[in-house]
């Protein structure tokens, strides 16, 4: 993911992720996760242009972008931390754990390490209730977290 990309480019890569899924049924939600996978992030200057080409507002877009979790505003680190946040993880010490990790990273949520290698996100249940407290690093999930569990999660995503 090249961040440093001009106006023009920036544009005919999201023209590209929105023509070829406009036709779908509700596309808007599927365009805003082919425009974070094109990109990493959903910035800001193709809404405009996603509104035009599905003849929304951009009030519309701006608004069904910022409801869901699941879209970044910025690009992430390299490596995406995502800690439960959900009732189950929380009455297993969910709580405590998430302290515990914005500690050692050094960052809370939705913010990414100076060094550029982590994100840290929450979401609200990973399905791994049983599990309890869960988290999931790049689209691994992992369970019944203890502090040495976490620890080690996050000595994996800082190297």
């Amino acid at each position: 993911m090249n961040l440093n990309v001009s106006a023009g480019e920036m544009a005919a890569r999201a023209l590209a992720v929105i023509n070829g899924m406009k036709s779908l049924e509700g596309p808007l939600l599927p365009i805003l996760h082919g425009i974070q996978d094109e990109f990493g992030y959903v910035p800001q200057e193709v809404l405009p242009l996603i509104a035009e080409e599905l003849n929304l507002s951009r009030a519309d877009v701006h608004g069904v972008m910022t409801f869901y979790h699941d879209y970044r505003h910025h690009p992430a680190g390299r490596h995406v931390l995502k800690l439960c946040r959900a009732e189950a993880c929380q009455s297993m010490g969910g709580d405590r754990l998430a302290e515990r990790v914005k500690t050692l990273l050094g960052i809370d949520f939705h913010q990414t390490t100076l060094d550029g290698l982590v994100t840290l996100e929450p979401v609200f249940c990973l399905g791994l209730c049983a599990c309890a407290p869960s988290a999931m690093l790049d689209g691994e999930l992992h369970g019944r977290l203890d502090d040495e569990a976490i620890a080690e999660l996050v000595a994996e995503a800082r190297s």
